[in-house]
């Protein structure tokens, strides 16, 4: 027995040391944690149980057999993040790069699958030079298994993937098909093929951090969700992130007590939306002064500015805001801003989440870029989120709500719950001016002029579409709080189903 124990004991040393003293100080050098570091500040302090400890490699090719770890480069397990389970996985730099091989991605995937059977969301820490080389098509096939999982996972458990160093090649597409992606900036990357193999092929010259670096997958790729500055704000940013997340699509998400009334009057508000219809506004103003305490987890804030995404809370529970940004473009919705918001309205209605939708838009971007893109397609995209969510939905309309985006944003048509208007709202195919024009045409200065008053006049206000049913109520905007609150309250046992159907077809 003892010497038994002994045995084991050494084992679990040789398991927690990797690649050994000397890959650890190069990884620390680096500015990076390991494996096992990271879990421990992921990780409530000593709730990580690790399975797998001592799976080996299976390789027998290129001296292998000679040069085996304990571990085989990933360490995997379950926690609690405030006590909640998660079942987490974190590469090991340290042991053969963290690459994967057949046994590495068979350890991921056992996780994967458990956590599946009980219900409890995965973080993946991923940390990797890529495929084992030595394993040749054996590893590609492991990471085919990850991938097929995520794809099984995917509105069952909440997936979150902390890119913490390189993710190249196929490895780039299990994180890809995660709800949400973190990078840590100057440490971590994210490319189908890196520098090299683009300079061979196109002759351009790029690093590695402008191909795939945190910042360019943050603000341009739309990849990330969030560019973090190291490691450590990496990992608690995801620990304050995990509480706003259910454990899965058949939980509630969790409740978080708070001091905030939800009868609030926020009477700021009714001073917020500018004397000029043209004048920007900060719609973050707006959000954080409706939800609980001003606490506001936004998703994606370097990437299509013009619209704002992200968690909050009401009364405690979790709801997700989507809302026009009038600072940016004003508001206008393009291509980018479609398919940001229409991921993010659609993880939300997989996971039992309601939507706020605060709403100020003049319409689609118009010009050539946009329709050659396929702003039809994408515009398409954000529609068909809303049509199909059955989760509550209320809607309020600050100010502008302009032809077709009118109806985009969460309108009455696209089965709204609730939605409101705040008294400076306008909702009509165009604005004034333009209107006129189509008209009226031909018309002198001052008759222009005369038309646009009337049009104004007539349109320029919430009442035409609260007199036909399209606005349930127009209201005080320092009211907003209350009313989502009572809203909530209402449909929380909102029970609605759409057709059965072996899945939809959203234009992709």
């Amino acid at each position: 027995m003892s010497a038994n124990v002994a045995e084991m004991e050494r084992r679990r040393a040789a398991a927690r040391m990797g690649g050994g003293q000397k890959r650890i100080d190069a990884q620390h050098a680096k500015g990076k944690l390991t494996a096992r570091e990271r879990l421990k500040v992921l990780l409530d302090e000593g709730s990580f149980e690790e399975v797998d400890m001592y799976v080996e490699h299976n390789c027998v090719d290129f001296g292998m057999p000679d040069n085996r770890v304990p571990g085989d480069g990933v360490v995997t397990g379950s926690g609690t993040i405030n006590g909640r389970l998660v079942f987490v996985f974190s590469q090991d730099f340290t042991v053969f790069g963290g690459a994967v091989s057949e046994r590495h991605a068979m350890k991921i995937c056992k996780i994967m699958d458990m956590a599946m059977k009980v219900g409890a969301p995965v973080i993946g820490l991923n940390d990797s030079g890529g495929a084992r080389i030595q394993e040749g098509v054996a590893s590609l096939g492991g990471y085919a298994e990850i991938f097929q999982r995520n794809v099984l996972a995917s509105g069952v458990v909440p997936q979150l993937s902390l890119i913490m160093g390189p993710c190249a090649g196929g490895a780039v597409y299990s994180p890809a098909m995660t709800d949400f992606i973190f990078m840590v900036k100057d440490s971590s990357y994210m490319f189908v093929t890196g520098p090299d193999v683009v300079k061979t092929v196109t002759n351009e010259v790029v690093t590695q951090e402008e191909l795939g670096g945190a910042i360019t997958h943050s603000t341009k790729t739309s990849v990330a969700d969030l560019a973090l500055e190291n490691d450590i704000e990496a990992l608690l940013t995801a620990r304050e992130f995990f509480d706003f997340l259910p454990l899965s699509n058949k939980e509630e998400a969790p409740e978080r007590p708070n001091a905030d009334p939800w009868d609030r009057l926020e009477n700021s508000l009714d001073t917020v939306i500018p004397a000029s219809a043209t004048q920007p506004y900060d719609m973050k103003e707006v959000i954080r002064k409706t939800l609980d305490e001003g606490d506001f987890f936004e998703i994606q804030p370097g990437h299509a500015g013009n619209i704002i995404c992200g968690f909050g809370r009401i009364e405690g529970k979790t709801v997700g805001v989507v809302a026009n940004q009038p600072l940016v473009l004003a508001g206008v919705l393009d291509i980018n801003s479609s398919k940001k918001a229409a991921r993010f309205v659609r993880f939300c209605d997989a996971f039992n989440i309601p939507i706020l939708t605060f709403v100020d838009v003049p319409g689609f971007l118009p010009g050539t870029s946009q329709e050659h893109n396929g702003i039809i397609k994408h515009g398409a995209k954000l529609l068909f989120a809303y049509a199909e969510a059955t989760v509550p939905k209320i809607t309020i309309i600050t100010r502008k709500a302009y032809g077709g985006a009118y109806d985009v944003m969460a309108s009455k048509h696209l089965r709204g719950d609730l939605n409101y208007a705040w008294p400076t709202a306008e909702i009509a195919v165009m604005g004034a001016k333009g209107a006129v024009e189509i008209i009226f045409r031909g018309l002198s200065g001052e008759e222009q002029a005369e038309k646009t008053k009337e049009y104004e006049d007539r349109f320029a206000n919430p009442f035409v579409a609260a007199s036909k049913g399209f606005i349930d109520e127009v209201i005080h905007p320092h009211s907003t709080r209350r009313r989502i609150a009572l809203g909530l309250r209402k449909l929380r046992n909102k029970a609605l189903e759409n057709p059965w159907k072996k899945h939809d077809n959203i234009p992709l």
